[in-house]
């Protein structure tokens, strides 16, 4: 069965956040948008490049409300050590989210059971606490943070236009599409 449409299932967790250690639940998701980012581990070859991407891009994701989780199945302690140690990790300000008892990766359904880490999954989650996007990657492919945004736009463009669905590349500002029959065969 899919995630999609689906309310983010029960959690509590601490993440690295800032210089402190913070507890995020699925109670924290309310009210905001939020990009659940896994990735297998911390110190690795990888991850470090798509959350410093990430970084590179998180003002525009807060300037559309959106809260980032990095979330892996090491400690919080881990992400600590790790953001002190790379220039890279370094710069993240959203939250890195410590899942070593795996329930936050087994309830967005990406733990790889036998090696106890995340497959690359990323969900983004609206204001309501339902999954509305899911894109899965094999660990040795990275992803893009630009397409991520896109993506975010175009699901916080079509909730607030419910009568409207996003073609293909469609960026911020360009026409979308009104359902109908008489757009049938049309396109």
């Amino acid at each position: 069965m899919s995630l999609l449409n689906t309310d983010v299932k029960p959690f509590k967790a601490t993440a690295y956040h800032n210089g402190d250690f913070i507890e995020v639940s699925d109670e924290s998701l309310k009210g905001q948008w939020s990009v659940f980012f896994f990735y297998p581990a911390d110190f690795t070859f990888v991850c470090p490049t798509e959350l410093g991407d990430l970084a590179d891009h998180y003002d525009a994701f807060k300037k559309l409300g959106v809260e980032i989780y990095g979330v892996s199945t090491d400690t919080h302690f881990t992400h600590k050590a790790w953001h002190d140690s790379s220039e890279t990790i370094g710069k993240l300000q959203y939250p890195m989210l410590a899942d070593p008892t795996h329930v936050v990766s087994r309830n967005f359904e990406v733990l790889i059971e036998e090696d106890g880490v995340a497959d690359r999954g990323t969900f983004v989650v609206d204001p309501d606490g339902k999954i509305q996007i899911i894109e899965l990657n094999a660990g040795n492919i990275g992803r893009n943070a630009e397409e991520l945004l896109r993506k975010v736009k175009a699901a916080q463009y079509v909730r607030a236009n419910p009568n409207e669905v996003c073609p293909a590349k469609w960026e911020e500002g360009e026409e979308t599409l009104a359902p109908s029959l008489d757009l049938v065969g049309k396109i």
